[in-house]
């Protein structure tokens, strides 16, 4: 029997992002769950939460890879909380586990799993607000964003 994998996109940014940062978020998370993927994020506030309500609004799976040692700290739309209790070195599972990512907004730690990610070969949509880094792929809307990672997984 042939197994299919789900495809893993990422959610990465801002721990404390603008309203419009937020919607943008939720509205990626949608999108994921609508293409039947799994989202990984980090598994805490922001960002990550938003992404993680729109993903499971749609019936979607969330994956948060936490910085801590207790899953009880993941946001309320995380099903799978996988604790680390390695901090920010999480970010490194995070670029590993999605097979693209998605950031909005952000700061350091958003730009440390980009860097990761592009090290490794794997595709980074930005959305307005997103640092912009040299290798990443620009997308102006969470539809084009998710539809930017898919396609660039199919080449």
């Amino acid at each position: 029997m042939t197994t299919r994998r789900k495809t893993i996109i990422g959610v990465i940014g801002a721990s404390q992002p603008s309203p419009a940062g937020l919607a943008l978020a939720e509205s990626v998370g949608r999108e994921i769950a609508r293409r039947s993927a799994v989202l990984v994020c980090g598994g805490l506030g922001g960002v990550m939460e938003a992404a993680a309500r729109g993903a499971s609004q749609a019936g979607g799976e969330v994956v948060g890879i936490l910085p801590g040692p207790a899953n009880d700290l993941a946001n309320p739309f995380v099903t799978i909380a996988v604790p680390t209790n390695m901090g920010h070195a999480r970010n490194v599972i995070i670029a590993h586990t999605a097979e693209a990512l998605i950031a909005v907004e952000g700061e350091y730690g958003t730009l440390s799993e980009t860097a990761i990610a592009l090290k490794l070969g794997k595709p980074v949509v930005t959305l307005p607000g997103a640092q912009e880094v040299a290798g990443t792929l620009a997308a102006d809307s969470a539809e084009s964003a998710v539809s930017i990672a898919f396609e660039s997984l199919n080449r």
